[in-house]
């Protein structure tokens, strides 16, 4: 349960950078049984998690998101407008509304799929009046709902107002849900379709290792599978360093590993690392439970 006791199912917890970045089919049909509202969280932004999650997971779940909750934070949108991330803190409206661009290629993505979205403007302590005006203003133009979330500071008091917005777009805005590829066609063609429409790259490069890989799949008949993309969690594009909005570029696919077991194929772009790095020593290590029955170590 979270601190305010709203009941969470955690099961399963892929990182949707390397892989499909959702919480466990068993978990979300259990929830949907105990209550009236489930939220589910897709990791990362639309270009990774959201994605897989309509692309892949619906499909094998058999279950139709009725709306999508799209997360920004100013600070974020500071950084991808060119900020340096030690002056996040400071106010700067020119580089927030040049960050905007990435947060509407968000936006634009989800629509893709028929999907309504409302944008949750996340706030911190340090976000300015002069800043959170600027990024509603912006997403007024885009003609999607939006909401001020305070819960950092104010935890479940501060989201009601976006707890209502999200239940007037369940129950109002058109759902029209769709996927982006169909799983028959060929495994370049379905790649294709996601760098240019998801990430926004003008064509795809291969390496000679990816090609052998893609014919190996293909002809073993596994070809029908859908894509997970491991790419980069810090770019709409495949390079980490490349912040905003990129187009146009060249989306590099260095070699294509199949998860049989799963049901999906993995093309890894760029230098992503498909083992993540992680604390020598576990969190868990430092949890325990008193003699009185207390539980220590938590964050």
């Amino acid at each position: 349960q979270t601190t305010e006791h709203t009941p969470v199912l955690i099961h399963g917890g892929p990182f949707a950078n390397i892989a499909h970045g959702t919480n466990s089919i068993v978990a979300t049909k259990l929830a949907l049984k105990l209550a009236d509202y489930v939220i589910t969280e897709t990791g990362f932004a639309a270009d990774l998690g959201a994605e897989k999650f309509f692309d892949v997971v619906s499909k094998y779940s058999g279950l139709t998101p009725d709306t999508v909750v799209l997360v920004a934070s100013i600070r974020a949108l500071k950084m991808h407008g060119g900020e340096d991330k030690k002056n996040l803190k400071s106010e700067n409206i020119e580089a927030l509304k040049k960050g905007i661009g990435n947060l509407k290629v968000h936006i634009e993505n989800i629509k893709k799929f028929g999907l309504p979205v409302v944008v949750a403007i996340n706030k911190f302590p340090t976000d300015t009046s002069a800043e959170i005006k600027a990024v509603e203003d912006e997403v007024k133009k885009m003609n999607v709902r939006f909401a001020l979330s305070e819960g950092y500071e104010k935890g479940g008091a501060g989201t009601e107002t976006l707890a209502k917005e999200v239940v007037e777009s369940i129950e109002k805005d058109k759902n029209d849900f769709h996927r982006l590829y169909d799983w028959e066609l060929p495994v370049k063609s379905k790649i294709e379709t996601l760098a240019r429409e998801i990430y926004r790259a003008g064509k795809v490069e291969y390496s000679p290792d990816a090609l052998s890989d893609i014919r190996k799949i293909e002809k073993e008949g596994y070809g029908k599978l859908p894509i997970i993309m491991a790419k980069t969690q810090s770019s709409i594009s495949d390079d980490p360093k490349v912040a905003g909005a990129p187009s146009g570029y060249t989306f590099n696919i260095r070699e294509v590993k199949l998860s049989a077991g799963a049901g999906f194929i993995v093309p890894i772009a760029g230098e992503i690392m498909t083992m993540p790095g992680l604390p020598k020593e576990p969190a868990a290590v430092q949890v325990d439970v008193d003699d009185d029955g207390k539980i220590t170590g938590l964050f």
